[in-house]
């Protein structure tokens, strides 16, 4: 089943990469992110239910400023902390601030802040 296309849905990002291979290895590690080599060659990745694909791009700023902010939906906020840390990002931010909802904030490798969303009624499996 391939993703949903409908007017309106995000469905492509241009995601900031000092080093291509290490933001690959992020995502698909921490996140299983399924990553793929282009036509053009250019690395791309799809989410881990095929929703939203995009390609890592140098020479762009990292996003650090508040502005638009994303979240990844990820079955446990704990266990996805720790496995953006052991995979070289950052935690920024622990669970907390957006209660009753799950959230933390972290940075990938390059820099890049992000938010990880846990659902309430998803299981505390790895994440």
């Amino acid at each position: 089943m391939g993703p949903s296309l409908a007017h309106g849905k995000i469905c492509y990002i241009e995601l900031p990469a000092r080093d291509v291979a290490e933001a690959a290895n992020f995502y698909e590690t921490t996140f299983d992110w399924h990553i793929r080599r282009r036509d053009d060659g250019e690395v791309a990745f799809d989410d881990s239910v095929g929703q939203v694909s995009g390609t890592f791009v140098t020479g762009l700023p990292p996003t650090t400023e508040q502005g638009v902010f994303i979240h990844i939906m990820v079955r446990s906020v704990e266990t996805s902390m720790i496995a953006v840390t052991a995979n070289g990002g950052t935690v920024l931010e622990g669970p907390g601030r957006h209660l009753p909802e799950i959230t933390a904030r972290f940075a990938d490798p390059t820099g890049n802040v992000f938010g990880l969303y846990q659902e309430r009624s998803l299981s505390d499996e790895s994440g």
